[in-house]
């Protein structure tokens, strides 16, 4: 990963409050100190200010939860550890260069809250759209059929539609909002 994907990562974890908290200080001094960080941070802002309007029963985790889940996403990596008596979201794998962890469900409305990784050169499966899905690029390029998005960038797809290609040369992480019932083509 070369400066600028360090800072940008910095930068984007900092701002969904997802470090560690012995990192936390350095961050905000590099951030005093950095006037292009400053500049992606307050380019997050909005997105991240977004996420407040998003439906409560769809993605607002407890404050316990998001504690949780903020040091996980924040922590180094090294051993995993150990197992709490409550149950927490896994990384899976679903295809090669694919990782995604489930936030939130809603079986009411079969829509399924994600985080989304693809390692670079990674190409997703075409897939239809069985509700409206909602994507936000956190980091990273990701080409969707003719469109590039980029960090802080929004893509909403109807029911219905088809995305032929997605696929990220540089490896990227979103938040997808999505059906259950898409159908790979």
């Amino acid at each position: 990963m070369n400066h600028d994907q360090d800072h940008s990562e910095m930068v984007v974890q900092y701002a969904l409050n997802a470090l560690p908290p012995s990192e936390v200080a350095g961050v905000q001094a590099r951030l005093a100190a950095c006037e292009d960080c400053r500049k992606e941070m307050e380019a997050l802002r909005p997105l991240v200010a977004s996420f407040v309007a998003w439906p409560t029963d769809v993605l607002r985790p407890s404050v316990a939860l998001w504690d949780r889940l903020a040091e996980r996403i924040g922590a180094p990596t090294g051993p995993a550890p150990e197992p709490s008596a409550a149950a927490q979201p896994e990384w899976q794998e679903p295809g090669p260069g694919i990782s995604c962890k489930v936030l939130a469900t809603d079986t009411e409305r079969n829509r399924v809250t994600l985080v989304v990784r693809l390692a670079p050169g990674t190409d997703y499966p075409p897939h239809r759209h069985a509700g409206v899905e909602e994507l936000h690029l956190l980091d990273g390029e990701l080409k969707v059929d003719d469109k590039t998005l980029y960090p802080g960038d929004y893509l909403r797809s109807e029911p219905g539609t088809v995305d032929h290609r997605v696929w990220s040369e540089t490896g990227c992480t979103c938040v997808l909002l999505t059906s259950v019932r898409d159908v790979l083509l």
